[in-house]
C-alpha cells in the first residue's frame, strides 16, 4: 500500500471522496466508524428504525467527517428520508429496510476503504500498461475505469448517505451524485414517479444486501480528437459525410417494444443530457433516468464523468438490470425485481453495452443548419465508433507484412493509423487487438497522454439498438434523427441499426422510407447530401414537409390519399 499516496488517479479523486487518506491507506476518521458499527448491529441497537432517525444517523456521520468541501444536504432531504420510509412504504418494507438492509449497507461502508484499496492495486494489472483506476475523467480525456460491482454498491451506498463531497463538482463540470435532492423533491412536490424512482434504488439496496454481485462494471470516455494523430480517429468535417462511400447498413423497424429490451447484444442508446444521468437523481423521469432508476450501477458514473463536449460520448459495459417497470415520465412505475439473465465476458462484465450521447438540446430551427447537422452526426458516431475496428471495408489488420512487420498503413476513410500484423497472428477480437496493442498504444496515443480511445467489447461487430434521440424534450425532427444515427452508425462499421419508434405518428412510414434507400443502395454520402439539401429548405422556408415526405413525395401522397379514402362517410 505505500504507493497509494503517489497515485494520479487516486489523487484525482480525493477531493469526490469522503474517505482520508493516511501514509499508506484509504481510511473513516474513527467517529464515523463507531458510526457505521453501531448502524451494522440493526435497529435493536442502534435504534434506528424509521426514516427520520435514519437521516438523523446519516447527519450524525456527515458531522463526524468533518470535511471542509462537505456542504449542508438540500433543505427538505431530511422530510423525503421520512415521508418515503415512514409512508410511503409498507411497515412489512420498512421492519426489512431497518432490520436487514441499513446494517448491510453499513457494512457494506465499513468496507469501502479496502475495496478501494484492492480496486487499485488491481488497477495497473487488468491490461498491459493501459489504466482502469478509479479516476476524474475529464473533458477530451479518452480512458476507461472498471468498478467491481461490489465498490459500485459501496459508492452508491455513499451517495444514498449523501457523504460525497460536492463544493467541487461545479468546477469540475460533474453531475449531481448525492442522493439529498432525489428524496427533497418528493418532500417538496410529491410525485407518483418521483416515490417509484426511489423504489428502484431501494430495490437495487435490497438486492445486493441480499447477494453480492461479483462482477464488474466499465466507464469509457469516447472522444473523436479535434487534432489528426495517429492510431485516432479525428471530428470529421462536413466533406467527409459528404464524400463517403460506406454502404447504409441494413435498417429494422419496431413499432412497439423498449431497446432495453432487445436481445442482440446491440449497443444501446442512452439518450443522455450532456451532464451523464441528467436529472435521474433529481425529478427527471425521461428515457436516460429511467435507465438508470432501472440500472442503478450507471449512476456510479456520475461521480467521475464531467460532462461531455460536442466530440464526446460515454459508453458502459456491465450494468446490471434489477428493476422492472411500466410507464413513462409521470406514468412511470416501479414493477417489481428484474433477474438479469444476460452472459457475462472475458472481464465479467454483464453483456450490456449502453452509450450515452447528448443531441442537440432546444433544437428549433437551428437543428437544420449544416453546422448542427455535422454535430449530431459526429455526436452519434463518436458513439457508435469501435475505434479497435476503425477500417471500414476490411478487418484493420491486413496482410501484406512480411513476418514481423510493424508497417503503418492509413484507413482512407478515417485517417486511422494502423498497426500491421502477418494474418496469421492477426488477433480476431477487439479484446485480443487490445491487449496486443495495449502496450504499443499506450505508447502513441494511451490513455494516461489522454489521447485515443478503444472499445472492450468480446464481440467484433455488433449493431446499434436506438430510438428517437433527442426528439422529446430536446426537441429534435424524429425523421432528420433516425437518418442521423443511420448514417453515423453505417460509417462506424456497426452491421445493424434496429430502431425502436416507440409508435410516434411521424415515423409511421420509417420501414417504407428505410428500405426505399436500401433498395437503391445509397451510401452515407448520398443520405448525407440528401439530408443537407433538405435541410437547407427546411430553414429557408423553402418547403415545410417532412424529409420522408420531401424524399419520396409519390409515397407519401398515395398514403393521404388512401387515409383521405377510409375516413370518408
Amino acid at each position: 500500500m505505500e504507493g497509494m499516496v503517489n497515485r494520479e488517479d487516486l489523487k484525482s479523486m480525493l477531493p469526490f471522496l469522503p474517505l482520508l487518506l493516511g501514509s499508506s491507506n484509504l481510511f473513516w476518521p474513527s467517529q464515523v466508524v463507531k458510526s457505521l458499527e453501531t448502524l451494522s448491529k440493526g435497529p435493536l441497537y442502534s435504534k434506528v428504525d424509521s426514516g427520520e432517525l435514519l437521516f438523523n444517523a446519516i447527519s450524525h456521520i456527515r458531522d463526524s467527517l468533518a470535511l471542509p468541501s462537505l456542504q449542508p444536504v438540500a433543505p427538505f432531504a431530511h422530510g423525503g428520508y421520512a415521508l418515503f420510509f415512514d409512508e410511503l412504504i409498507s411497515r412489512a418494507e420498512a421492519s426489512k429496510w431497518f432490520e436487514e438492509v441499513v446494517p448491510a449497507l453499513a457494512n457494506l461502508l465499513l468496507r469501502l476503504p479496502s475495496l478501494l484499496e484492492s480496486h487499485y492495486q488491481d488497477a495497473d494489472y487488468l491490461f498491459n500498461g493501459v489504466g482502469t483506476g478509479l479516476r476524474l475523467l475529464g473533458s477530451q480525456e479518452a480512458g476507461i475505469v472498471f468498478l467491481g460491482q461490489e465498490l459500485v454498491a459501496a459508492l452508491l451506498t455513499c451517495a444514498f448517505f449523501c457523504l460525497f463531497p460536492v463544493s467541487d463538482r461545479g468546477s469540475k463540470r460533474l453531475p449531481t451524485i448525492n442522493f439529498d435532492n432525489l428524496f427533497e423533491d418528493i418532500y417538496e412536490s410529491y410525485s407518483k414517479k418521483q416515490e417509484n424512482k426511489i423504489k428502484c434504488i431501494m430495490h437495487y439496496f435490497e438486492r445486493i444486501c441480499s447477494s453480492m454481485p461479483e462482477g464488474f462494471v466499465s466507464f469509457e470516455r469516447k472522444v473523436l480528437l479535434l487534432e489528426q494523430l495517429p492510431l485516432c480517429v479525428s471530428y470529421p468535417e462536413a466533406d467527409f459525410w459528404s464524400k463517403s462511400v460506406v454502404s447504409l447498413c441494413p435498417f429494422e423497424v419496431h413499432s412497439s417494444g423498449f431497446i432495453e429490451d432487445q436481445s442482440n447484444g446491440a449497443l444501446e442508446v442512452d439518450f443522455a443530457n450532456k451532464y451523464l444521468g441528467g436529472g435521474a437523481l433529481r425529478s427527471g423521469c425521461l428515457q436516460e433516468e429511467i435507465r438508470f432508476m432501472i440500472s442503478p450501477e450507471l449512476i456510479a458514473g456520475m461521480l467521475f464523468l464531467p460532462c461531455m463536449e460536442d466530440n464526446e460520448a460515454i459508453e458502459i459495459v456491465g450494468a446490471e438490470r434489477f428493476s422492472n417497470y411500466t410507464g413513462y415520465a409521470s406514468s412511470f412505475c416501479f414493477s417489481g425485481d428484474h433477474v438479469d439473465k444476460r452472459n457475462v465476458d472475458g472481464f465479467r462484465r454483464c453483456k450490456t453495452r449502453i452509450v450515452a450521447i447528448d443531441a442537440l438540446c432546444r433544437a428549433g430551427m437551428r437543428q437544420y443548419k449544416c453546422t448542427y447537422l455535422l454535430r449530431e452526426a459526429n455526436k452519434a458516431f463518436c458513439g457508435f465508433l469501435d475505434q479497435s475496428n476503425c477500417d471500414h471495408h476490411k478487418s484493420p489488420f491486413q496482410d501484406g507484412g512480411s513476418q514481423g512487420s510493424q508497417c503503418m498503413e492509413t484507413d482512407k476513410d478515417t485517417n486511422v493509423v494502423v498497426k500491421d500484423f502477418p494474418m496469421d497472428e492477426a488477433p480476431s477480437t477487439s479484446v485480443e487487438i487490445a491487449m496486443n496493442r495495449g502496450e504499443y498504444i499506450n505508447q502513441v496515443i494511451g490513455y494516461s497522454d489522454k489521447k485515443g480511445s478503444w472499445c472492450l467489447d468480446l464481440e467484433d461487430k455488433i449493431g446499434i439498438a436506438t430510438g428517437n434521440w433527442g426528439c422529446g424534450a430536446f426537441g429534435g425532427d424524429p425523421e432528420l434523427k433516425t437518418m442521423i444515427q443511420w448514417l453515423a452508425a453505417s460509417q462506424a462499421a456497426r452491421p445493424s441499426v434496429s430502431y425502436y419508434t416507440f409508435g410516434i405518428k411521424s415515423l409511421q412510414n420509417l420501414n417504407q422510407v428505410s428500405q426505399w434507400i436500401l433498395s437503391h443502395e445509397w451510401t452515407v454520402g448520398d443520405l448525407w447530401n440528401m439530408l443537407v439539401e433538405y435541410s437547407s429548405r427546411r430553414f429557408n422556408k423553402e418547403t415545410n414537409l417532412g424529409f420522408f415526405a420531401w424524399l419520396l413525395p409519390t409515397l407519401f401522397a398515395h398514403d393521404a390519399k388512401m387515409s383521405n379514402l377510409t375516413s370518408t362517410p
